[in-house]
């Protein structure tokens, strides 16, 4: 897929979630499959740019491109100066934040918030354009702030004039948050208006459900977040399906063991091993939902301390797993001979 002046490898992008889509979620993401990967959201705040969380967020080593770096706020000239000081540090496409819906974000004016004032939202788009403008910039927003105003292609026009380059669009209003289902309609409507790539996102969770999307809207491209959360194959698996119509077999439990341990050793050595091994218990815990014992497996692995407590775990449980299965092909063949 050309986007954006990039070669990208498909048209399946990877949402920014914060405290999900760090590098190392971002790298494994474009591994398995996905063609383009937006960072976890970056403040506008100059005054947070040396935050160790800021730091991190903003830390694209060895990353394969492009390097998207999404930002949020709701002041323009911060906004501006936000874009320049990430393009300086590598950032290749600048994604403006209009579609998180978190109280804390909305509560200050950014986020899906901003969808509340188009004359604002406005004057941060053509502020970022004008700031960075040898560096593409993008956009994700909602359908609108609730169902009575949903006012996304009302937005989507105006920010095409403002010189952004792509918009994403979540098929749910601010007021909807995660509830419910996503609405491509308003997705649909939008990629009729404007002449710029659309990208939709919202409750993609399938190979199916994935073709039906594009079908449906006619969308260039399909955002998924919440549904690669221990599942990062989803990429290949939408991939493959989008190619051939045919699906691949699901990960065994020893590949699903063995991506597990090398997301973990990534994030070890991203955020140091006591900030690692906490932000690695949300990743085990999806990696291992829905297989035999993991309820008590993941009321477990919170209590744990260390790299090497964890580790050990993860092998204790896979090693039951292949156990139990073992077991089970055993006493087949017994009742069958």
């Amino acid at each position: 897929m050309d986007y954006l002046g990039f070669r990208l490898r498909n048209n399946l992008f990877v949402a920014p979630m914060a405290g999900v889509t760090d590098r190392p979620f971002r790298q494994l993401c474009k591994r398995l499959g996905a063609g383009l990967a937006v960072s976890e959201m970056v403040t506008s705040n100059s005054l947070l740019y040396g935050s160790a969380k800021t730091l991190r967020r903003a830390d694209h080593t060895g990353e394969v491109e492009p390097i998207v770096v999404q930002i949020a706020g709701a002041d323009p000239e911060m906004m501006a100066q936000a874009a320049r000081h990430n393009v300086e540090r590598g950032a290749q496409i600048i994604d403006i934040n209009m579609g998180c819906p978190a109280k804390k974000v909305c509560n200050v004016y950014a986020g899906s918030a901003l969808m509340q004032d188009e004359a604002l939202a406005a004057r941060i788009l053509e502020a970022v354009v004008r700031a960075v403008p040898d560096t593409p910039v993008t956009l994700k927003m909602r359908t609108g702030w609730n169902r009575a105003n949903k006012n996304a292609p009302r937005l989507a026009r105006i920010a095409e004039s403002c010189g952004i380059r792509a918009l994403a669009i979540h098929g749910r209003t601010r007021a909807d948050q995660y509830m419910g289902e996503a609405e491509y309609d308003t997705i649909a409507l939008v990629k009729t208006l404007v002449s710029i790539p659309v990208i939709a996102n919202g409750d993609i969770t399938t190979p199916e459900k994935a073709r039906a999307v594009l079908d449906y809207t006619g969308a260039d491209g399909v955002m998924i977040g919440r549904a690669a959360q221990g599942r990062p194959w989803l990429f290949r698996e939408i991939e493959h399906y989008l190619a051939t119509g045919e699906h691949l077999p699901p990960p065994s439990p020893p590949e699903i063991r063995a991506l597990l341990l090398e997301h973990l050793e990534d994030l070890y050595a991203f955020y140091g091993e006591t900030t690692g091994v906490k932000v690695a218990r949300k990743h085990i815990s999806w990696y291992t939902k829905g297989l035999v014992g993991s309820a008590a497996f993941r009321q477990r692995m919170n209590q744990l301390e260390t790299v090497t407590e964890q580790r050990a775990a993860i092998d204790e449980f896979f090693g039951d797993l292949a156990a139990r299965r073992i077991e089970s092909l055993e006493t087949t063949a017994e009742v069958c001979a």
